[in-house]
């Protein structure tokens, strides 16, 4: 009997969970945008309040305290105080001017950059996609936002993956709604290395060439290990042997044909055998993961589950009926009409299966 797969569980990102990440990840946009200007305001606030703290002088001669000195700045700052102004203190006094002109210089810097960054979400799209992809570390770089690039993306977010997209085509099919799903993508040639590093490939888990090209993805997969050798570097390639020469030769940990992953299937449903979802071979046999419903009056009724996979020598992935929805069933279950079934078999198998399926005349 064939061993059972392990199915990984789906890890689910909330809504919620999304916007507060993408909102963080904005704030940090616009902080970083404005950080020189908010650094020197810190200086010059810090700086003030111990220059006042060690030589101002009240009549009494005591000093200010560190926060009265750090308030007295911070007031200074917007035109306003509230210590005596410094007699026969001259560098105070120069302090006095200084600051306000310094502090308003510092602040309209930092208004300034701050909404040129918000201005540039809006207006200059490509800088604040490449900005937002600068916060992203441990992701997955997808290269080709064509039908396989776009379902891939879908399918890793079911797995709560964080997903950096770069295509050639500003007005591809998917690329609206890619973005919509709030992914950064990036509009260049990933063939060039610069632009793997806009999109933060020396920092990626996981970087995927799948356009439909496979000198280019061969070109992007190299650029990318060279760049991060410890990135696992998945490839879509069309010419199956040339994939494991490139998988061998080049050490680029998945080099995948799509002709190879199609063909198995397309191999099944010529011969017949109903609802195969998809198909791929252990060593030199063919195995298909297929999908039964029970019809009315099959043979298959009252069997239990254990009693399938022995005469049969079928695995079952999943059971379903109106009550159960079970991905490891109990081997006791009875089959009944409408239950359905995720199996695991050959043709053969499959084929048996399907013939026992047939309702009984």
């Amino acid at each position: 009997m064939i061993a059972t797969p392990v199915i990984e569980a789906k890890v689910k990102i909330t809504p919620n969970g999304k916007k507060l990440r993408a909102y963080a990840r904005i704030t940090w946009v616009l902080f970083r945008e404005s950080q020189n200007s908010l650094v020197s305001f810190l200086i010059i606030l810090l700086g003030g309040a111990l220059v006042f703290r060690s030589f101002y002088q009240f009549p009494n001669g005591s000093h200010p305290s560190f926060v009265k000195a750090l308030h007295v700045t911070f007031t200074l700052i917007f035109f306003e105080t509230n210590l005596a102004f410094p007699e026969g203190q001259w560098y105070l006094q120069i302090l006095f001017f200084a600051i306000p002109i310094l502090g308003l210089l510092v602040a309209v810097d930092g208004v300034i950059r701050f909404g040129t960054a918000l201005f540039n979400k809006n207006i200059n799209a490509q800088e604040w996609q490449i900005a937002m992809a600068s916060t992203y570390s441990n992701h997955v770089i997808i290269c080709g936002m064509g039908k396989v690039g776009y379902r891939t993306t879908l399918e890793l977010l079911k797995f709560g993956r964080e997903i950096v997209a770069i295509d050639t085509d500003p007005h591809g099919r998917f690329i609206d709604k890619i973005q919509a799903l709030g992914i950064p993508v990036i509009i260049a040639n990933a063939r060039r290395s610069e632009n793997l590093l806009k999109a933060g490939a020396e920092r990626a888990d996981v970087v995927i060439a799948c356009t439909d090209d496979e000198l280019t993805n061969l070109d992007i997969a190299l650029d990318a290990r060279e760049i991060n050798p410890q990135a696992k570097i998945v490839m879509r390639m069309f010419d199956p042997d040339l994939a494991q020469r490139v998988e061998k030769g080049f050490g680029i940990h998945t080099a995948l044909s799509t002709s190879a992953l199609a063909a198995p299937v397309f191999a099944s449903s010529a011969m017949r055998v109903n609802n195969v979802k998809y198909s791929f071979y252990l060593g030199h046999e063919l195995l298909n993961l297929s999908e039964f419903i029970i019809s009315a009056n099959s043979r298959l009724i009252g069997w239990s589950l254990a009693q399938l996979t022995q005469q049969v020598n079928i695995s079952v992935i999943s059971y379903q009926d109106t009550g159960i929805a079970d991905l490891n069933p109990d081997p006791t279950i009875c089959l009944m009409s409408g239950s359905k079934l995720l199996v695991l078999g050959s043709i053969q198998m499959l084929q048996q299966l399907d013939g026992l399926n047939s309702p009984v005349r």
